[in-house]
């Protein structure tokens, strides 16, 4: 290897890990949470009234899921969420994983029609949360979200590791948390 090439690789090594470590230290990609980024934290009323945090979530595997209750779309994917929560709400998980969560963050613009259809689809967990700013949501701007569904799925430490999963994806990476798991 001449020298010319042998500075030519180092230069694009460490262009590339430049790129990895500004990923893991929650920089965002077009000012929006992408795979490998810290995922901004949602603090906004449930409900209830009742502020609740993303970050109360942290040792979780958590689905963030951006929806409305006026969404066909949406509504039409709220069973197989709630099929996908039963099944994971109750595992024994390693130590260093506390569970599976779905924090709902909802577009709506008027409350008693979200409170209405949380209840109609069963989406039975706490974790509902909306500014009831329609489009203009904080949390839907500050992610990015111009259609949905729109989904991020983040890890225990708080970090994006899917956008918009499969349900295949987000089995694989909930079995792989799995005290039962027999892969080590």
């Amino acid at each position: 290897m001449n020298r010319y090439t042998a500075i030519l690789l180092v230069g694009i090594i460490a262009i590339f890990s430049i790129f990895a470590i500004s990923q893991k230290s929650g920089k965002k990609t077009n000012g929006f949470p992408t795979v490998g980024t810290l995922a901004p934290e949602i603090a906004y009323p449930s409900p209830t009234s009742d502020t609740l945090r993303l970050s109360d979530l942290k040792g979780s595997v958590v689905l963030i899921d951006f929806w409305a209750s006026w969404c066909g779309p949406c509504r039409a994917k709220n069973p197989a969420v709630v099929a996908l929560y039963k099944k994971y709400e109750k595992e024994k998980w390693r130590k260093e994983t506390k569970g599976f969560a779905v924090f709902n963050v909802s577009l709506d613009y008027n409350k008693e029609n979200w409170i209405s259809q949380i209840k109609k689809d069963s989406l039975y967990w706490k974790w509902h949360v909306s500014d009831l700013g329609y489009w203009s949501s904080k949390p839907a701007v500050e992610y990015g979200v111009r259609s949905i569904p729109r989904t991020f799925l983040v890890d225990e430490d708080g970090y994006v590791i899917a956008v918009n999963p499969s349900h295949a994806l987000i089995e694989l990476e909930l079995n792989k948390r799995l005290k039962n798991y027999k892969s080590e």
